[in-house]
């Protein structure tokens, strides 16, 4: 059975090498705010991405991802919990019949896929840069390293679109949907046409987390494959 390509190969497409037939993010790394505001769907995108991001430190969510292909069907569904604590700590963790956890330690990445018994490790200083997961721990480099613009509302929530000042990027766009300042959609669309949605739920901002989290032992039976920084 053909594996389907997850959001954690989006993220970090172009960073780190796997498997075209598998899956990446992230990848995230994601800050997500809670604050309700009774005015925040006035609010433009911009200005309730910033206060969302204002004060965080920790960060806990659900979220569910799809994997969309230029004719519009689905490639790939499924679900899970992320954790972040600022400003390079995060841990996904993804469910159902192919569940995978990707860590961001401070030195490494670390991407177990639990069905193939595999471990896939880059360093994070390598990959951070591309991430629009870590855009979102560091609003400085919105303005330096994207085009911005309002795109304006969509059921209720307001779109920000980013583009990428590199010619070297592996992104077309990417979007980020904001409701009452909280972050509730990321789409990225990359060079090839395929499109990544993770919708977010249950969002926790700075709850108490264990150090834990942000750790990784590859199993004595995995395979391990890239270079650990130390």
């Amino acid at each position: 059975m053909r594996r389907p390509r997850r959001a954690t190969e989006a993220i970090f497409k172009g960073v780190l090498t796997i498997n075209v037939n598998r899956f990446f993010l992230l990848c995230l790394v994601l800050s997500v705010g809670a604050v309700l505001s009774s005015n925040a769907m006035a609010q433009p995108a911009r200005q309730q991405l910033e206060q969302f991001s204002d004060g965080m430190e920790t960060l806990r969510a659900r979220f569910d991802q799809q994997v969309i292909s230029t004719d519009g069907m689905v490639q790939d569904g499924s679900s899970g919990q992320v954790w972040l604590r600022r400003p390079q700590l995060f841990r996904f963790a993804y469910g159902g019949d192919y569940p995978e956890v990707v860590v961001a330690d401070g030195k490494n990445i670390w991407i177990y896929d639990e069905m193939l018994e595999q471990v896939t490790v880059k360093g994070q200083s390598e990959a951070a840069a591309n991430s629009p997961l870590m855009l979102l721990t560091d609003l400085a480099q919105l303005d330096s390293q994207f085009e911005v613009r309002e795109v304006g509302d969509t059921d209720g929530i307001q779109l920000l679109e980013l583009r990428s000042r590199s010619a070297e990027t592996e992104f077309e766009r990417i979007l980020l949907g904001l409701r009452d300042n909280s972050l509730q959609l990321m789409v990225m669309e990359d060079a090839f046409g395929l499109r990544t949605e993770l919708k977010f739920h249950d969002v926790e901002k700075n709850p108490q987390l264990e150090s834990g989290l942000f750790t990784f032992e590859p199993p004595e039976s995995a395979d391990v494959i890239g270079e650990i920084q130390r």
